[in-house]
């Protein structure tokens, strides 16, 4: 089926590609990409076939742990409460393979970001503060709790240490999803 590009509006020039396949941690996906054959625009995304139950990883972080696997679903809210930090996943949400050391340089670019954004000393000196402690946490001078909680069980915090429980409903229910649902 072809339609409408929404970047150059030419008629008929956007095409769509799916395909299905097994990946590690993830189980059965579905990859769709869309194409313009005019102006070349690209999007895709990976949407997770297969249900799992919901879980949540906890897992104590210190210089011992900064290279233990993390697996992060689209659908994965990632917190370390002792810096005040929390990611929910929103509709534009990816799943990817990481480690400790890698979502906390994906914490220090988002503070950064809001860093540079900040319009008053308060706030400037809290990024600050927050970017001091995710220094001292990789090299080891700190230690903090790495949470990852997804409803539809594609995470994972893959160390012997991490502390798996079941989520409950309540908690579920107060969890975003980065997708639109709708309810009757």
């Amino acid at each position: 089926m072809k339609t409408d590009c929404p970047v150059c509006h030419a008629k008929g020039s956007l095409k769509l590609e799916t395909k299905t396949e097994n990946i590690p941690y993830f189980g059965e996906v579905m990859e769709s990409t869309v194409i313009c054959d005019e102006c070349g625009f690209k999007h895709s995304d990976i949407i997770c076939l297969e249900s799992k139950e919901p879980v949540k990883y906890t897992l104590k972080i210190d210089k011992n742990k900064i290279n233990t696997r993390v697996v992060k679903s689209q659908s994965a809210t990632i917190n370390i409460p002792e810096l005040g930090l929390k990611v929910e996943p929103g509709p534009q949400s990816q799943g990817y393979v990481s480690n400790v050391e890698g979502i906390l340089e994906r914490f220090k670019k988002a503070v950064e970001t809001a860093l540079s954004w900040a319009e008053d000393e308060e706030t400037r000196g809290n990024a600050h503060e927050i970017l001091d402690m995710i220094e001292n946490l990789r090299n080891g001078e700190k230690d903090a709790t790495l949470i990852i909680e997804d409803p539809f069980g594609h995470s994972l915090i893959e160390d012997e240490d991490a502390v798996v429980s079941e989520l409950s409903i309540e908690e579920i229910d107060n969890l975003k999803t980065g997708f639109i649902t709708f309810e009757k």
